[in-house]
């Protein structure tokens, strides 16, 4: 992957693990590494995965899902977000 350009690739280089991601973790390690974003600016930049020019640009499938969300329990107080097992097999 090319040098970093915009929050999403960020976003992206953290996901890639294949483990799950809050808003707050993301937030913390990209802060460590470039600069602080709110939960709305992450939250976009996950929606950002899905969208067809992203898709092309880090060689997801063009179809699936590219990311996978779940409720937090028992907080019920956000979600976790992955990158599915299937579209790590087309990015990687």
């Amino acid at each position: 992957m090319p040098k970093p350009s915009c929050l999403t690739d960020y976003v992206l280089i953290c996901m890639r693990d294949g483990e799950w991601w809050t808003f707050w973790k993301l937030q913390r390690v990209i802060e460590e590494k470039v600069r602080k974003y709110g939960e709305p600016s992450i939250s976009a930049a996950i929606r950002n995965l899905s969208k067809p020019e992203y898709r092309e640009k880090y060689g997801f499938d063009k179809y699936s899902d590219v990311y996978e969300k779940k409720r937090i329990y028992p907080i019920q107080k956000g979600y976790v977000y992955r990158i599915t097992p299937k579209q790590l097999d087309y990015y990687r």
